[in-house]
């Protein structure tokens, strides 16, 4: 079986969110989807997100497009990535934290799992920021 693992916010899940899981899916047998905490997001957005990490984590098993949801580990973004040792992680088109240097940081922590950059889907119209400006 071949593990395919995502991560991200996924505050308010939008069409350029389900092309990004869809494309995801293509890489592998097992989709695991990390759902990033409420404090991990203020420290990298600089905002808590409108929904909690519960509310985005259901709204992700909700949509049946991962195999298995979960919440990341706060303080420590590599830690889930060892514990579920995926194959293949896909990263967003316009996604920059924690991925300066993950083929690296993979090695380092004897992780052998090969990394893509998936494509957007509508960015100009399917960008969380976008959306969730227009829902105030």
């Amino acid at each position: 079986m071949k593990k395919v693992l995502v991560f991200g916010t996924f505050d308010g899940l939008h069409p350029g969110h389900l092309s990004f899981l869809k494309q995801a899916k293509k890489y592998g047998d097992y989709l695991v989807v990390v759902v990033a905490k409420n404090k991990t997001v203020k420290k990298v957005k600089h905002h808590f997100p409108i929904r909690d990490e519960i509310e985005r984590a259901k709204a992700l098993r909700d949509c049946k497009l991962a195999n298995e949801v979960k919440v990341g580990c706060p303080g420590n973004p590599f830690k889930i990535i060892q514990e579920i040792k995926p194959d293949v992680i896909c990263l967003g088109y316009d996604q920059k934290s924690f991925t300066e240097n993950l083929p690296a940081k993979l090695k380092e922590m004897g992780v052998k799992t090969k990394v893509y950059r998936l494509k957007p889907y509508k960015p100009e119209k399917y960008h969380s920021s976008l959306i969730n400006k227009k829902s105030f």
